[in-house]
């Protein structure tokens, strides 16, 4: 499966989320940590969910860049 993981840049970190699944966040302070850790994430997120005995999501979010006039 593929999940949308978004991305947010901070003042000394990145964050990142995955909006399919309620709670499963990672920090790290670069862009490929916090890659790596979104993921594990992710895979322990899921194997959580699934010993609990509820139900995995599928994925459904999507994502599009928007451009805009008003500045």
């Amino acid at each position: 499966m593929k999940y949308l993981v978004v991305i947010e840049k901070g003042r000394n970190s990145y964050g990142a989320h995955v909006p399919d699944l309620l709670g499963c966040v990672a920090a790290a302070k670069t862009k490929p940590a916090v890659l790596k850790l979104i993921k594990s994430a992710i895979e322990i997120h899921i194997e959580g969910m699934k010993a609990a005995g509820e139900k995995v999501p599928r994925p459904h979010s999507e994502a599009r860049i928007v451009d805009i006039t008003a500045a």
